[in-house]
């Protein structure tokens, strides 16, 4: 990609190198391990503030809203990260809307504590205004490029969902939560769909260019951002004491389990996913593909730092199982996750990997009836046994090249 900030922005040709990851992409970056930390307290405020809440339907509830604005934030992180693989990012009108992504992210990020109360409009106003005017800016840079019609269409879908946030946000907490859940559905749908709107058209995923390898690095940043997220909630749980043996073991064992996710994530498909992006005959699909793939790895890690809270804070409690389906479901969901990359990569699933669910499901009705800290237990030897198996299957075998299905 060059630096020239002069003349009409273009799309990236499929066949160009990318450049790494720009410094204001980093930083755009960092601003979403504060909104994670932010989705993660908000969960944990949910699970135990409230006397008996760890049991009820507002567990369900709490963790469905929790669950709303983190598919939003993403939705902000991942419009922008594309936007950057396919235009240059050095010139002006890329950097801008990056730049306008970064500062609204923050806003939504320090709304979430109260985005279902007093500072739902904030979040709303914050997330429309991120999501119109990256496509605005864009139809504009793009000139009478063909590209600028969908930018277009999209900027016209934003908007219509737009208005779905900013009345929810002035409604009651249960119709707030569906219009901002019939607004989401809009965008994806469209998405999925090529942005089709009446009498501009729609387009075809496939014949998108994109910088592939530019956009699997960001993928692989942004789950070192998730990762990293799990690394500050357990920090933070164990700095506030006590610093009791139980307590020092579940935090002990919360550090081993973000070890764990490391290592299962780049070993090795998470590792050649560029490869396996510039090798599709699409590039554009698998990315997308790859994109719901993090969304769900994500989603683990984010269960998975509010499951490491919970039991350091309580490691020789009985926990509820509402508690339990964090401690177990966050790597479950990660596993999931995790294979569904491998096959995006290599066109197959490791039985490791459905052996270790198998594993995770047979664990959970048991552990109902014992410490908190023997579920992490649990939990770190499923996928340290997973790790292991990797680690085998690679051992004095030549690398194994991409092999994509796309």
């Amino acid at each position: 990609m060059g630096s020239g900030a002069a003349g009409r922005l273009e799309p990236v040709p499929a066949a160009t190198t990318p450049g790494r990851a720009t410094f204001l992409e980093l930083f755009f970056d960092l601003v979403y391990v504060f909104a994670l930390t932010r989705i993660s307290a908000r969960a944990f405020e949910d699970l135990t503030q409230e006397p008996g809440r760890e049991n009820g339907w507002g567990t369900v509830t709490g963790g469905g809203k929790t669950l709303l604005l983190l598919l939003a934030l993403w939705a902000v992180w991942q419009g922008t990260a594309w936007t950057t693989s396919r235009y240059d990012p050095y010139r002006v009108p890329l950097q801008t809307v990056v730049i306008t992504a970064l500062v609204c992210s923050m806003v939504m990020g320090v709304a979430i504590p109260r985005a279902f109360s007093d500072t739902a409009l904030m979040f709303a106003v914050a997330y429309v205004v991120a999501q119109v005017t990256r496509p605005v800016i864009l139809s504009i840079a793009l000139g009478p490029h063909p590209y600028r019609r969908l930018k277009v269409r999209m900027a016209v879908v934003f908007a219509v969902s737009g208005v779905f946030w900013i009345s929810g946000a002035m409604l009651t907490t249960n119709m707030q939560v569906v219009f901002w859940t019939t607004a989401l559905v809009i965008e994806y749908l469209a998405g999925r769909c090529g942005w089709p709107v009446p009498g501009l058209g729609r387009s075809t995923i496939s014949k998108w260019e994109i910088a592939g390898e530019h956009l699997a690095e960001r993928y692989q940043q942004f789950f070192l951002v998730a990762l990293g997220e799990t690394i500050l909630v357990a920090g933070f749980a164990y700095s506030r004491g006590p610093y009791e043996t139980g307590h020092a073991w579940a935090f002990a064992l919360a550090l081993a389990t973000s070890i764990m996710l490391w290592r299962i994530y780049v070993q090795r498909a998470g590792r050649i996913l560029g490869e396996a992006v510039t090798k599709a005959r699409h590039p554009a699909t698998i990315g997308r593909s790859a994109a719901d793939t993090h969304l769900v790895m994500v989603v683990g890690l984010a269960a998975t730092a509010i499951g490491y809270e919970l039991i350091i804070e309580h490691p020789l409690e009985r926990i509820p199982g509402s508690w339990l389906a964090l401690v177990l479901g966050g790597p479950a969901l990660f596993l999931a996750g995790r294979s569904r990359l491998e096959y995006e990569v290599f066109a197959r699933v490791s039985p490791s990997r459905w052996v270790a669910l198998l594993a995770l499901a047979v664990s959970a009705v048991p552990l109902l009836f014992l410490p908190g800290v023997v579920a992490t237990t649990v939990g770190v030897l499923v996928l340290g046994a997973v790790t292991i198996a990797d680690a085998r299957r690679a051992r004095g075998a030549p690398p194994e090249p991409a092999a994509p299905p796309f």
